[in-house]
């Protein structure tokens, strides 16, 4: 038999010992991502039943592992020939082992079940204005809101959601193409979004803050890229928002801005993009991101592309050079987008966009606040 070489051996333990900092890493309750620092009720109850189950599951452990040592010892320096005393029909020692385990699984299912219904539905005192559909497409989410004004219309918007602190949020789940899964850690657990299956759930931010929001069922190519954030404000703030993105997008006088326009339209963008902040309720909406507001969002590429720092307002110098960079390339920044995949000027040498073109396109989405 062959000894495994030390070198082997040594970067192997070098190997499991990083995969466990890395894992533990993880679990940082201050990691934007972590789900053991929850923000909101709903991600809370979660948390708790998480605690119950591992409970549960290390007292099981401590029993099995423990037997498991003590017969080690017990029996190790035994003769072959030596049969222990067999337990085969001892019916306290089964009629116990078969009830433990199954009072720690009733123990552990009575707050699961009741966490399961608790998260499913959102509270009776939640708003109707405080609703939220969510679109999965490969790869970006699409939000729509209650238009305040008119009962038949939506909001449209895209990878940035924002809602007022302390209030429920319901929100009806849908995908147009592949399985997605929404999921914000601190604010509540990953629900799956099945095309032609609506599903439903709710969340409660309890502090203002930016929580970070991923895909977490993979649905292709740029699965990891598949990002959004959700920002909680006060009421007031959330109200002034909504209203200012059910208005109209602006219409700049900037020639180079006003060209851009053209390019938006002549180059086929406004066949994905839409340049109207509300839609039919119930329609249908565009292949690509809804852009009517895009120089007010905070990244671009559903969160691949920052236009702020630290969470700050927009910087312009920041978004002209992300939108030149998504424009130009969009495959380098998210491989297998349907933009670069489809759109004539990506697929057709003799359409492909000037360095002016781009300047001018640039010049007018940066309008778009």
């Amino acid at each position: 038999m062959t000894k495994t070489p030390k070198r082997i051996k040594i970067f192997g333990q070098i190997v499991l010992s990083i995969g466990m900092i890395l894992g533990l890493s993880a679990c940082y309750p201050s990691h934007s991502q972590s789900t053991f620092d929850p923000n909101g009720p709903v991600a809370a109850a979660q948390l708790e039943i998480f605690w119950w189950i591992l409970i549960g599951a290390s007292i099981v452990f401590v029993l099995v592992e423990g037997i498991l040592i003590y017969s080690i010892f017990k029996f190790s320096g035994k003769s072959e020939t030596y049969i222990p005393k067999q337990v085969h029909g001892n019916h306290k020692l089964e009629i116990t082992w078969t009830l433990l385990p199954a009072i720690i699984l009733v123990i552990i299912a009575i707050p699961t079940i009741d966490t399961l219904f608790y998260a499913a539905s959102p509270p009776k005192h939640a708003l109707e204005q405080h609703t939220l559909e969510v679109i999965g497409h490969q790869w970006w989410f699409e939000f729509r809101y209650p238009n305040p004004y008119e009962n038949t219309k939506e909001i449209v918007t895209a990878n940035e959601v924002y809602i007022p602190v302390g209030y429920p949020i319901s929100i009806n789940l849908e995908s147009v193409d592949v399985i997605h899964s929404f999921w914000v850690p601190k604010l509540a657990g990953k629900v799956d979004m099945v095309p032609s299956e609506g599903n439903s759930m709710w969340f409660q931010a309890n502090e203002p803050g930016e929580y970070f929001g991923q895909c977490a069922e993979y649905c292709g190519t740029s699965h990891a890229n598949m990002r959004f954030k959700v920002i909680a404000v006060p009421e007031p703030e959330y109200v002034a928002w909504l209203q200012y993105q059910a208005s109209s997008a602006i219409e700049s006088t900037d020639p180079l801005a006003l060209e851009g326009k053209n390019v938006f339209k002549s180059a086929g963008c406004s066949g994905c993009h839409s340049i109207n902040s509300t839609i039919n309720k119930g329609s249908v909406g565009r292949i690509g991101p809804n852009l009517t507001h895009v120089a007010s969002r905070r990244h671009l590429a559903a969160g691949v592309l920052m236009n702020s720092k630290n969470g700050g307002p927009v910087n312009d110098f920041y978004l002209q050079n992300n939108l030149r960079e998504w424009i130009s390339d969009p495959e380098s920044i998210k491989p297998g987008n349907i933009m670069s995949a489809q759109a004539a000027v990506y697929t057709n040498s003799d359409r492909k966009l000037t360095e002016h073109e781009i300047s001018a396109l640039v010049g007018y989405l940066t309008s778009l606040k």
